[in-house]
């Protein structure tokens, strides 16, 4: 048996890491915690979501906040990251799914490809840049139209930092 590379480890460590993440961004959500939600951002991180561009931890537990208000639990399932390690930086685009429940009795399902940067420290990843780009938001059964959103190729290709999420539709 050979030994892995100091790339394979550093791969093997972030695929360990994102995951961890995002296991901790979803029971987040579950939960509605905006604090724990939170401490998945770094202290400078940018969240894109619906045509919006948040800055700093504090204000993305605000608008985490605001935009759970209206329901009465999410759960959200990530895909498998699909990770890119260039030039010590690590990067992924990963597909979600949401079901909601509105507190109106509403259900809805999201369908979405969030496109991340991490950072490390203390052996802690989070997110330094997430950016949200939707595809569905309608009734669960799929029965609403498909929102159209850029598709920026195959892995690795990925949004530039000015690119505009997707906004919601109507």
């Amino acid at each position: 048996m050979t030994r892995p590379t100091d790339q394979q480890l550093a791969f093997l460590l972030a695929d360990c890491g994102v995951r961890q993440l995002w296991a901790r961004y979803c029971d987040a959500v579950w939960r509605m915690d905006a604090r724990a939600f939170a401490d998945c951002f770094t202290a400078d991180a940018v969240w894109k979501i619906v045509g919006m561009r948040v800055e700093g931890r504090e204000a993305i537990a605000a608008l985490f906040t605001q935009s759970l208000g209206p329901s009465e639990k999410v759960m959200l399932w990530p895909g498998i990251p699909v990770l890119n390690l260039e030039d010590g930086m690590v990067s992924s685009r990963t597909q979600v799914t949401e079901l909601i429940k509105r507190k109106s009795g509403e259900a809805l399902r999201t369908l979405a490809v969030y496109y991340d940067r991490y950072e490390e420290a203390d052996g802690v990843w989070r997110f330094a840049w997430h950016h949200f780009d939707m595809s569905y938001m309608g009734p669960p059964d799929l029965s609403a139209d498909y929102v159209t959103s850029l598709d920026y190729g195959a892995p690795p290709g990925f949004p530039g930092s000015d690119a505009p999420s997707t906004a919601r539709p109507g």
